[in-house]
């Protein structure tokens, strides 16, 4: 089944290029062209090592993707999926599970064109783009039904996004209103942007933000580990993005600047 954006309407939405934009940063971080001059300006501007970081948080969702597909999850919601960086989400599933079915969902509109283009699935399975805000879950869930059954599980993605949420926009209460619409055997798989390992950034990084009007907010171990409320982890738990994996050499063991987790709705 070919792409097919599961969008409100036909109407292509405004891209700003003189505002930077969280996923063309992390584009830029991930080595990607599809940014422009705003964005490589904070990007240049963040500590070299948050380059690495961002890489390692991507072996992170290729691991527990993999993981998940291996263990019977055919359908995946990935919100805040960002600027399409082979191999996606659909690709490493569907190179497991052929007839997996993937909805990609982000709110920068630059995403769109690029998911049209590049998140061609295989021929059994199918793969979709909705251009929508984590901050509307209730929408999320009820578009992303038109092509997954929210009556089967679900692994939910929440990957480098919820450190865009400050505490005043309720992110805990968005994950689990998220979490609450999906079925039991489904999973959240979460990684989040923490200093804990990099005592030298506190405070930098989300100045660097501030200046390009993107709010910042890293949380600590504990903080992240609220958003697994009423879970269950699967092991090792919540690491951080180089000590989760599951089969055939351990990652080599570096400073992350994300605190990752994979964890089963009961």
């Amino acid at each position: 089944m070919s792409v097919r954006p599961v969008t409100a309407d036909a109407s292509r939405p405004y891209v700003d290029t003189s505002t930077p934009h969280p996923a063309r940063i992390y584009d830029w971080l991930l080595g990607g062209r599809d940014n422009y001059p705003v964005d490589r300006r904070v990007g240049e501007a963040l500590p070299g090592e948050t380059r690495g970081n961002a890489a390692r948080n991507r072996a992170f969702m290729h691991r527990a993707a993999a993981w998940l597909a291996k263990n019977g999850i055919d359908q995946f919601l990935d919100i805040g999926s960002g600027i399409p960086t082979e191999p996606n989400v659909h690709q490493v599933v569907q190179a497991i599970v052929p007839a997996a079915r993937i909805v990609y969902v982000d709110n920068d509109p630059s995403v769109l064109p690029h998911a049209e283009a590049l998140l061609a699935g295989t021929p059994e399975g199918a793969t979709g783009f909705l251009h929508a805000d984590v901050r509307q879950p209730a929408a999320i869930l009820e578009r992303a039904g038109e092509r997954l059954d929210l009556g089967r599980p679900v692994a939910l993605s929440l990957l480098a996004l919820l450190h865009f949420l400050p505490d005043g926009e309720d992110p805990y209460g968005i994950v689990r209103a998220l979490v609450e619409g999906l079925p039991s055997g489904s999973y959240l798989v979460l990684s989040h942007g923490t200093a804990d390992q990099h005592p030298e950034w506190e405070g930098k990084i989300e100045a660097e933000f501030k200046k390009g009007a993107i709010p910042l907010r890293l949380r600590t171990r504990g903080e992240v580990e609220l958003f697994f409320d009423g879970l269950e982890l699967v092991a090792p738990g919540l690491v951080s993005a180089t000590e989760w994996y599951q089969e055939g050499p351990a990652p080599a063991c570096e400073r992350s600047g994300f605190h990752v987790g994979v964890a089963r709705i009961p």
